[in-house]
C-alpha cells in the first residue's frame, strides 16, 4: 500500500454502483467499485471508452447520485463537500467566455461570490503566473492556443483554492507534443498547492507520469480491476517516459485490464 494512503482517505468511495435507466433498459455503468484517495494524493481514473471513468469523477463531484454505494469527500458527503466548496473541475473543453478577457474568465467564481474586485484582479495575475501566461491577462481567448486555454480553464479552477481538482481528459484533445509539456506544467503547478488531484485519462503513459497511483477501470460494466502504485521519483522529467522502469509499468497496466 502507499504511504499516501496510510492516513484519513480525503475520498472515499464505497461498493459505488451507477445504473441509467432508459426505455429499452437499465445499463449498469458502474459496479461496486471502492477505492480510497489519500489528501495531497495525484491519482489517475485510466480505461478505455465506456468503462465510466467521468461518470466516477462526476459522482465525485456530485454532479451525478449514485445509485448504490457511498461517496465520501473529506469525512463529508459530496453534496456537502461541493456546498463547501471543496471542488474545482476541468473539464475536457476549457468551457471559456470569448467576450471576457483571460483574467475575467478567471475571476468569474470569484465575481460570483461577490469578492472585491481589487482582489479578484490580484488573485487573476498571481494565478496566471502560477500557470505560465503572465501577459495574457487582458487577451481574450479566442487568442489563445488550445493548451493555453485549458492552462486558463486550470488557473480558473484553482481561483477559489480548492481542496480537491477534479480534472476529466483536459489534454485529450491536444496534439501530443502539447500534451507532454502540459502534463509536465501541471506537475509544477500541482507540486505548489498540493491540492489532491483525481484526474481522468485513457493514456497509459500519461497516467504513469502523472500519478501516485492508477485506478485502473475496465467496462461493461464498468468496474475496478487494478491499482498499481507509481514508484517513480518526483520531480518527474521528460527523460523518465523513455526508462526501463516506465515501459515496465505500461506493460502492467496495459495488462490489467479486465474484459476489454
Amino acid at each position: 500500500m502507499s504511504l499516501l494512503t496510510a492516513g484519513m482517505p480525503e475520498i472515499q468511495l464505497d461498493n459505488v454502483e451507477m445504473r441509467y435507466r432508459t426505455e429499452a433498459a437499465d445499463v449498469l455503468a458502474l459496479h461496486q467499485v471502492t477505492l480510497n484517495i489519500a489528501k495531497g494524493e495525484f491519482v489517475s481514473l485510466l480505461g478505455p471508452s465506456g468503462c465510466g471513468k467521468t461518470t466516477l469523477l462526476r459522482l465525485m463531484a456530485d454532479l451525478l447520485t449514485p445509485t448504490g454505494g457511498n461517496v465520501t469527500v473529506a469525512g463529508k458527503s459530496a453534496k456537502e463537500a461541493r456546498l463547501a466548496r471543496k471542488y474545482g473541475i476541468v473539464f475536457q473543453s476549457p468551457v471559456l467566455y470569448d467576450w471576457r478577457k483571460v483574467k475575467h474568465n478567471i475571476t468569474l467564481p470569484l465575481e460570483m461570490m461577490g469578492v472585491k474586485k481589487s482582489v479578484r484582479e490580484e488573485k487573476a495575475l498571481e494565478l496566471l503566473e502560477l500557470v505560465g501566461l503572465q501577459g495574457f491577462a487582458d487577451k481574450y481567448p479566442w487568442q489563445l492556443s488550445g493548451g493555453m486555454q485549458q492552462r486558463v480553464a486550470i488557473a480558473r479552477a484553482l481561483s477559489m483554492e480548492p481542496e480537491i481538482l477534479l480534472m476529466d481528459e483536459p489534454f485529450s484533445a491536444l496534439d501530443e507534443f502539447t500534451r507532454e509539456r502540459l502534463n509536465e506544467e501541471l506537475l509544477s503547478v500541482w507540486s505548489k498547492v498540493r491540492s489532491t488531484i483525481v484526474f481522468v485519462t485513457h493514456s497509459i503513459p500519461e497516467s504513469i507520469f502523472l500519478s501516485d497511483r492508477v485506478f485502473v477501470l475496465s467496462p461493461h460494466p464498468g468496474r475496478l480491476s487494478a491499482v498499481v502504485d507509481i514508484p517513480l521519483p518526483r520531480p518527474r522529467t521528460s527523460g523518465m517516459r523513455n526508462s526501463q522502469q516506465f515501459y515496465d509499468l505500461v506493460s502492467r497496466i496495459r495488462g490489467s485490464f479486465e474484459g476489454v
